[in-house]
């Protein structure tokens, strides 16, 4: 036997139900019909909300069972209750406290010059809460507002016994928004299935099948757990089983794939700038990864910056943070090509060894500016939540937003590159560095500019990591080895090599990482890029080029 508590919870739903009875649907819209008495306080209202405040939770409960005002001094008094505006005294009086006014009678709205010494404010439980969300979301679900609309269908979608038949399958014929109208059927879907009627149960079971909610996927399971289902909805249930663990499974690789192609975004970011400087240089710069950990931290700087002067303004702090980011970055590069890489010119084995040294430097100056600890880079708001492409799928505004990043980064370094006097001196400089000097090109100020341009681009990397996760002294370590890989393996100084190679190793490293962990991901795919290298040294696409000497 159910328990008094269900009992009476039950009972307070039906009541709610018989509330809204009075109410037509037309079209989108509710109307209230003209003999609704919509008029201010009247006598049985008084009584009957006097008699809300001064019971405890279950006369609170029989109250609204049987509730003798008005729908509109019930929704009066709940939105009162929403708001922790109700309050009484220990002789019954109900008041009204607003924030930042004085208390008034809540009945004639008279201001009170003297405040009961009794005075409590009316709460409620749970239970209640329950009852009062889903009364809401009865008049919400045909709000014009899709994001009203949206909160009350996922009200109705945790208790779907809470809507009845009729307004359900007047709000699937009218729904216009794909999101709600998946979430309603969903709820038809399980009503069908929980009905106990075999037609409907039976409906129910073929309904689901053209399902990817996961939600579904645990109530056909559920229901096939009961033994004592028919023969002929057993193999519907167990054919729609069937086809939502076809579709989560095609949901889950789209997100296997989607992540990989955002990983690969931040790779090529970072490796574009490695690319150049390698490519220029000849110079494996050990020191790349805590160039990223800089644009990382100019972020969080940026960030903090805001929050402290602009507050009013503070996701702004992003777009502001990506010049800096690359301008911090740049200027670090450039420093250290100018003290620590030129003098080691032509011997790779000390300035790799030198790089080095550079980037344990660095972290330690992180650690004593920052601490050892992660620091956090909240996204901006525009930036939270994601594409909802099916219930099982959801693409993150913010990797979106790193997608989009590099692809403009991309074809901004192309155009530098390919249609600027610096690019063509670059380019000139890295395929033959003596020819270039004898028609005039300085070198040693490309150098600089270039190395200072790859350092940038590997800022705006850290930049974009900053929004994906935490950012901490060892962040440069975990992406600088993967970055060396990418360019190695797309061929020096090779933009569309690079570019292949980042998006083929962020992927296939994804699709590894979920066939065998990420550790043997790790090894096979530094096995595969090893034997890659032994047949092409070269990478995908190389040029002819001297390096100097």
């Amino acid at each position: 036997m159910p328990s008094k508590k269900v009992v009476k919870i039950a009972s307070l739903l039906l009541c709610v139900s018989g509330l809204m009875m009075p109410m037509a649907y037309a079209g989108t819209d509710l109307v209230v019909p003209a003999t609704t008495n919509t008029a201010a306080t009247t006598p049985t209202s008084v009584n009957a909300v006097q008699q809300f405040v001064q019971g405890d939770f279950d006369a609170r409960s029989q109250l609204l069972l049987h509730w003798t005002g008005t729908t509109a001094e019930l929704e009066n008094m709940l939105a009162a209750l929403d708001a922790a505006e109700l309050y009484t005294d220990s002789s019954g009086k109900v008041y009204r406290l607003k924030k930042g006014t004085v208390l008034t009678d809540y009945f004639t709205g008279q201001a009170i010059s003297v405040s009961p010494p009794t005075l409590e404010e009316v709460s409620l439980n749970n239970a209640l809460r329950t009852v009062i969300d889903t009364y809401k979301a009865r008049t919400a679900i045909s709000n014009s507002d899709v994001t009203v609309r949206l909160t009350a269908a996922k009200t109705f979608a945790d208790d779907p016994s809470s809507i009845d038949d009729g307004l359900l399958n007047e709000r699937i014929k009218v729904e216009t928004d794909a999101n709600i109208l998946t979430i309603l059927k969903r709820i038809q879907s399980q009503k069908d299935l929980e009905s106990g009627d075999s037609v409907r149960e039976l409906r129910g079971a073929k309904a689901v099948s053209a399902s990817n909610d996961p939600e579904v996927k645990v109530l056909v399971d559920n229901k096939l757990a009961d033994p004592s289902i028919s023969p002929a909805l057993k193999a519907a249930l167990q054919s729609s089983q069937a086809s939502i663990d076809r579709r989560l499974l095609m949901s889950e690789w789209g997100g296997h794939v989607f992540t990989g192609v955002s990983m690969a975004s931040i790779l090529l970011l970072a490796a574009l700038g490695l690319a150049i400087t390698y490519g220029l240089l000849g110079v494996i710069n050990m020191a790349h990864g805590e160039l990223i950990m800089i644009g990382a931290y100019t972020t969080y700087l940026m960030q903090q910056f805001f929050n402290q002067h602009f507050a009013f303004m503070a996701d702004g702090y992003l777009l502001a943070a990506i010049p800096a980011a690359f301008l911090v970055s740049a200027l670090v590069g450039m420093a250290i090509e100018r003290i620590v890489i030129r003098p080691l010119y032509g011997r790779q084995l000390e300035t790799l060894l030198a790089t080095f040294g550079v980037s344990l430097i660095l972290m330690q100056v992180v650690r004593m500016l920052f601490g050892a600890q992660n620091v956090e880079v909240a996204n901006a708001s525009w930036m939270s939540g994601g594409v909802i492409v099916s219930p099982s799928l959801t693409l993150p505004y913010s990797r979106l937003v790193i997608i989009g990043f590099t692809i403009v980064i991309v074809l901004a370094v192309k155009w530098l590159l390919t249609k600027t006097r610096f690019g063509l001196f670059v380019r000139a400089v890295t395929q033959n560095r003596q020819m270039a000097r004898a028609i005039g090109v300085r070198s040693s100020r490309i150098d600089m500019l270039a190395f200072g341009l790859g350092s940038g681009l590997a800022g705006l990397a850290g930049c974009a990591l900053s929004q994906i996760g935490n950012v901490g002294p060892d962040l440069g370590q975990n992406y600088i080895i993967d970055t060396f890989l990418v360019v190695v393996v797309g061929g020096v100084g090779q933009l569309f090599g690079t570019i292949l190679a980042a998006f083929g190793l962020g992927i296939g490293g994804k699709f590894l990482e979920v066939a065998m962990g990420a550790v043997l991901a790790k090894i096979c795919l530094l096995v595969l890029i090893i034997l890659f290298i032994q047949k092409r040294p070269q990478g995908l696409f190389a040029i002819k080029g001297r390096f100097v000497e």
